[in-house]
């Protein structure tokens, strides 16, 4: 064997050894993080749930966001936006916690202040957050505390020198020590969640809940309020499929026997109303359609349903608004903030604090106990969830939560169609068809759709019955397809004499405009 020969298997098997070496030291970090975070996740489960690290980073990660990215993930990501937050936190945290095990293993104490930091993080993110409790510290403590004595211990166990090969008993030491850190923290993770699982009690609660009966029912539904075209939105929106857009990452969940409102600010009297005085008020019963001010042109983040609840402007009467006043500034248990227009609190449609949605009490994920409905308006100034404060002030006093972020003050729903059918980019076949679709400007009302294809004439479409003019509507227009690529496009026409404009706008800064325009194929 000549001397390269030898020179080259040895150059090899340093290459190995190095590999090896690092792997093993990014397994000590990816354990020890695993470790830290499932322990961390055990202590907020006990001591206080919204104080979970993953939770209070992301929290914090929404609130940063500049609003081009948030308007991103919820293009990208719909509804599972949050999911995927949560998903790209864990991917980093992996890369993180590896490079740290690497470096702690090049020089001791580098790797540890890296996870130490990520514990502080969490710490400092729980503390700052709105109704932080007085334990609201101890999680990110116990994963920064957790992380740097796991990383230490387990590369302390790799060979005593640097990138030096251990033999089979070291590596099998290793190998033990690693996984069973990591299961410790897998296992704490499990009983975590367990322990938040039987603590929620909230949902036997919210099951077992008898709603009043309404004093103001709502109408029927016409049965000519479905065109009964396949693959048509529903006219009312079914809770499971009812979108979700806020920005809670731990939904809160609130028990109706602790919940109360106060009315405060600007009023003659402050009003605290708790959840059994307001289910002993009168319940009025209306469909209104709520919408996302992130919603695109033709997009799905919308739906209507069924709402019971105690009008707001009697408990605002009951306060005693001060003249001046022109905004209500909505807060959730969580901290969330909305600016609501008082005339839309005050006049007389039907802004409620709603405690049902479809015939049964608010999903938790939706606002149980009590949330916010005003019709006419987008839900970042209205829709608040899970409500417990409603401050009467002005909008140079005060400002809310996306205000601050760069959104309008006031949200006033724009007149929108969108085409449902057919898909966009799907292929059908040439003869009858039929292009249908869905049209809104809630407390307005829809008058009208004009439809027209390839840019010819515009056609008026047959339009349902309306529930009210809080309600989106339904629309179809027959359509004799001939083979090849058509573009079809749709404007409403509002019961106040409006058209909707073609003039295309982003969500930023008040929501999106422009006529929906699809491609499809003609066999």
């Amino acid at each position: 064997m000549t001397n390269r020969s030898v020179t080259d298997r040895s150059t090899i098997e340093e290459t190995r050894t190095l590999r090896g070496d690092r792997r093993r030291s990014a397994a000590a970090g990816l354990s020890a993080a695993a470790a830290a975070v499932g322990l961390a996740e055990l202590v907020a489960a006990v001591v206080e749930p919204s104080a979970s690290p993953f939770a209070v980073i992301g929290s914090g990660l929404i609130d940063l966001a500049p609003s081009w990215a948030k308007d991103a993930a919820i293009a990208l990501f719909g509804t599972g936006d949050k999911l995927a937050l949560i998903t790209g936190i864990a991917i980093v945290l992996v890369g993180v916690a590896a490079l740290a095990g690497i470096l702690e293993r090049r020089r001791a104490g580098v790797g540890a202040t890296i996870l130490a930091a990520l514990g502080v993080l969490a710490l400092v993110a729980a503390m700052i957050r709105p109704g932080a409790g007085p334990f609201a510290w101890l999680p990110g403590l116990v994963a920064g505390a957790v992380a740097v004595v796991a990383l230490r211990l387990l590369v302390r166990r790799l060979s005593p020198v640097p990138y030096l090969r251990p033999d089979a008993e070291e590596r099998r030491r290793f190998l033990l020590w690693t996984v069973g850190v990591a299961a410790t923290g897998v296992v704490a993770l499990v009983v975590g969640n367990a322990a938040r699982g039987a603590t929620r009690s909230i949902d036997a609660v919210r099951t077992a809940l008898r709603l009043p009966a309404p004093t103001t029912p709502a109408p029927a539904v016409a049965a000519s309020a479905e065109l009964g075209v396949p693959g048509l939105a529903s006219v009312v929106t079914s809770n499971a499929d009812f979108y979700r857009i806020d920005t809670a990452l731990i939904v809160p969940r609130l028990d109706p026997a602790d919940w109360t409102l106060r009315i405060h600010g600007m009023v003659e009297r402050e009003v605290r109303i708790t959840w059994d005085e307001l289910l002993a008020l009168p319940m009025q019963e209306s469909y209104v359609t709520l919408a996302c001010v992130s919603n695109e042109v033709g997009g799905d983040l919308i739906g209507n349903a069924r709402w019971l609840g105690h009008p707001v402007r009697e408990l605002l009467a009951k306060a005693g608004v001060d003249p001046d006043a022109d905004m209500v500034l909505s807060r959730s248990s969580d901290g969330f903030t909305a600016s609501t227009p008082i005339e839309a609190l005050t006049d007389d449609r039907d802004a409620l604090l709603a405690v049902a949605m479809n015939g049964e009490p608010l999903p938790i994920e939706h606002g149980f106990p009590v949330r916010m409905v005003v019709p006419g308006l987008y839900g970042y100034v209205s829709a608040t969830k899970w409500v417990t404060e409603l401050e009467v002030t002005r909008f140079d006093r005060a400002t809310a939560y996306w205000t601050d972020r760069g959104w309008s003050e006031r949200g006033p729903v724009k007149l929108q169609s969108r085409i449902d059918v057919p898909r966009p980019g799907q292929r059908i076949d040439a003869g009858d068809a039929v292009v249908a679709g869905m049209a809104w400007q809630q407390h307005v009302g829809i008058e009208g759709v004009e439809v027209r294809i390839d840019e010819g004439p515009w056609s008026r479409a047959e339009l349902s019955t309306p529930i009210s003019p809080d309600t989106w509507v339904q629309w179809r227009l027959p359509w004799a397809a001939e083979s090849g690529m058509h573009t079809i496009e749709c404007r409403a026409l509002s019961a106040d004499g409006e058209t909707q404009t073609s003039e295309p706008a982003g969500v930023v800064p008040d929501g999106a405009q422009g006529w929906h325009r699809i491609q499809v194929s003609v066999a």
